[in-house]
């Protein structure tokens, strides 16, 4: 049995979050991301150390919840230069602002652009941002599997705003919402006929709509998107009988209506915040990724499962050459992957990790930021 011991640099790690250190932030989320099992299991120790002392110190009334911004939309909406003009009023209104930016991954290479933080030039230069872009990874939701765990390291290394952009827009890019408070779709009117062709899964998440691009020569165009949007949201069914999802144009070079759109969010944030509804979607978003991480991990596991892979290999070419159906196939390979589990059944380095230093974990005393 593989005996789990926390290395002395995941200490460090978790010290310098504490203390508000953006490179050890960027380490920590380094280790969040990766697929190697060690540093996987130094991750999750990190982590449950992390959130068991920020639980404390809630309780004492030490803490004051972070703002999650999901922000999302088609490609050449300016959803980068947006969240640069954004995070620098943030800024300069005194927050501490973290940016999130999941590039899309090459489905061949698993290869990502990364270019983030060279669209955000100024922001990133900023001692009171950090942006950290990380590849999706051909992640369905357009955000990684890390990306959930790397907000929660981003609120304790002391962001006051976490700001979410993601991959593109569609129906499977709602994941995001999932894991934020409040969910922008940005839109650009040199799209096209965005309202016939913006699926309503993805209209129906969004508690903003930002008409971004709205000068020049588009901003007729972008006026009639908004009425035109307006319209349409009042067709929808509310998320929340406490909030109205509005439709705001602004520009992101001009910067007009970007105070005004940070207004809408404030009173947004102000009012579910106030009636505890943020803290209820928090609860239900906790449960969701709970499942998606055991959905991730089986899958994991069951493809890293020794002596399977002749089996997998045999039962993907009758699925293909259509002599058994796909579902019986998994059926066939869920039976297996468990008998061999079972034979070799015995303590897993998994759940030795899962029982380490527990005591350690609920004996840490609170400190105040």
């Amino acid at each position: 049995m593989h005996e789990f011991r926390v290395l002395p640099k995941t200490r460090e790690i978790l010290a310098g979050i504490r203390e508000g250190n953006r490179a050890r932030l960027a380490e920590a989320i380094t280790l969040v991301e990766s697929k190697n099992l060690e540093k996987s299991h130094q991750a999750q120790w990190l982590l449950t150390k992390l959130l068991s002392q920020r639980s404390k110190e809630r309780q004492l009334g030490l803490l004051k919840p972070s703002f999650r911004i999901g922000l999302s939309g088609p490609p050449g909406a300016g959803k980068s230069t947006l969240i640069e003009m954004f995070g620098q009023l943030l800024t300069s209104k005194g927050f501490k602002v973290a940016v999130l930016a999941v590039d899309p991954s090459s489905a061949r290479t698993g290869g990502a652009i990364l270019g983030d933080k060279t669209r955000m030039i100024k922001l990133a230069t900023d001692p009171n941002a950090y942006i950290r872009p990380s590849p999706s990874s051909g992640t369905l939701g357009g955000v990684t599997r890390g990306t959930n765990e790397a907000i929660l390291l981003c609120e304790g290394t002391g962001y006051d705003i976490v700001l979410v952009e993601t991959v593109g827009v569609g129906q499977s890019e709602v994941a995001v919402s999932d894991m934020v408070d409040m969910f922008v779709l940005v839109l650009s009117p040199a799209g096209g006929d965005e309202l016939q062709g913006m699926k309503k899964g993805i209209v129906e998440m969004a508690d903003l709509i930002v008409i971004n691009k709205a000068d020049g020569d588009l901003l007729a165009p972008a006026i009639r998107m908004q009425t035109e949007y307006t319209s349409a949201l009042k067709l929808i069914r509310k998320k929340s009988n406490l909030w109205t999802p509005q439709v705001w144009r602004i520009s992101s070079t001009t910067k007009v209506g970007i105070e005004e759109m940070w207004s809408i969010m404030d009173n947004f944030w102000k009012t579910m915040e106030a009636s505890g509804d943020i803290q209820r979607v928090r609860q239900g978003q906790s449960k969701k990724w709970l499942w998606s991480h055991i959905n991730w991990e089986l899958v994991n596991r069951f493809r890293m499962q020794p002596g399977l892979d002749e089996q997998i290999a045999a039962m993907e070419k009758m699925v293909v050459a259509g002599s058994l159906p796909a579902g019986s196939a998994a059926e066939i390979l869920l039976d297996k992957f468990f008998a061999v589990r079972n034979t070799n059944a015995g303590p897993s380095r998994a759940s030795n990790f899962a029982t380490v230093e527990l005591n350690e974990l609920l004996d840490q005393p609170p400190t105040a930021r």
